[in-house]
């Protein structure tokens, strides 16, 4: 049978763009939320308005990197926390060949010290975020893909992840040996878009380089042309296929299933919505939504790219009933572009 009902929950990286949704769906939905965060890619302010938005009192805050096993065990055991929603980590597939070192440290080494410091305090269990990078290029039959697709990551950022679950699944195993009853779900998310609808929080637009953004800020002349990053892969119109899913839907995922992991569970589940869009089709969206022409320049393929990755997200539907409420592209772009106009420097 399920753990009864967890009350105080850990959000690592709760300042971060998914990280501070979760942590809004988690008080909303009556549970105490302990965000920790070093706030090294987030702005402080979106603390302020997670505050705001939430019941009073259901937030707390503690700028802390999740290096710091010590403090972290420490902060668990204070705020009485009985289950952790890890997103704390760096994630862009560019910028991690850039700093690969960097990307280990964070995202395994991260979680090693978070489980180091669960096992320390006797939180026993973990919803982590993770990622479709870990299938890497996918063979054309297995895609929509399944959770049984091999993980053969090409990027140091989808290594990081894959690396990341497999520090879990060994821990889960040690668990499983002393008679432990520490349970895990690794929730493989596909390219999560969108911001929260009533604009009470959203994205910090630093240092942003996703997609959508990109598109949208390139309508506005705040930034330079959308570079095309290869036009010549084997997709309908030569640009990358991604699977876009909303954030509060990805949300309502973890929440879905923290409320329903039993001891000793050892899930792996892929979150997304089963269709796939190009990257000149997200640029003809964004058009749509704004009105404005995306401006668009064509460059070269960009290392470590799949031509496509589209899930196949029918065992989450089957076994814990979720499935996304947003299946418009354009209704997340709107909301996205709601937030820009509404806060041109994100959380300041």
């Amino acid at each position: 049978m399920p753990f009864s009902t967890p009350n105080r929950v850990l959000v690592t990286g709760g300042a971060g763009f998914i990280g501070s949704h979760m942590a809004l769906l988690l008080t909303q939905s009556g549970h105490s939320v302990a965000i920790v965060d070093d706030c090294t890619g987030a702005k402080p302010g979106v603390i302020d308005a997670l505050r705001h938005a939430s019941p009073s009192g259901s937030i707390s805050f503690q700028q802390v990197s999740i290096l710091e096993s010590d403090r972290l065990a420490r902060i668990m055991r204070d705020e009485k926390i009985n289950a952790v929603a890890h997103f704390a980590g760096l994630a862009s597939v560019a910028e991690s060949f850039e700093r690969p070192h960097d990307y280990w440290s964070t995202n395994v080494e991260g979680t090693t010290s978070l489980l180091r410091s669960m096992a320390d305090s006797g939180v026993r269990r973990l919803i982590f975020n993770s990622s479709c990078a870990t299938y890497g290029v996918p063979a054309t039959t297995s895609i929509p893909i399944s959770e049984e697709c091999p993980q053969r990551p090409i990027n140091p950022y989808g290594a990081s992840k894959a690396a990341a679950e497999l520090a879990i699944i060994e821990h889960h195993r040690s668990g499983q040996i002393r008679g432990d009853e520490f349970a895990f779900v690794a929730l493989r998310c596909f390219n999560v878009i969108g911001s929260d609808p009533s604009g009470r929080i959203g994205e910090n637009h630093r240092r942003n380089s996703r997609l959508i953004p990109a598109c949208l800020f390139a309508c506005l002349g705040r930034r330079e042309p959308l570079v095309i990053m290869g036009d010549d892969y084997p997709t309908t119109d030569g640009t990358c296929i991604r699977d876009y899913v909303d954030v509060g839907d990805l949300c309502r995922a973890h929440l879905a299933v923290l409320h329903r992991l039993r001891p000793r569970d050892a899930l792996r589940l892929n979150v997304g919505t089963g269709v796939g869009h190009s990257v000149l089709e997200i640029a003809r969206a964004c058009q749509r939504v704004t009105g404005i022409a995306v401006p668009v320049v064509r460059g070269a393929r960009r290392e470590g790219e799949p031509p496509t990755l589209i899930a196949d997200a029918s065992k989450i539907l089957r076994e814990y009933g979720w499935k996304p409420a947003v299946t418009s592209i354009d209704e997340s772009i709107m909301n996205t572009w709601k937030w820009i106009l509404t806060h041109p420097d994100g959380h300041r």
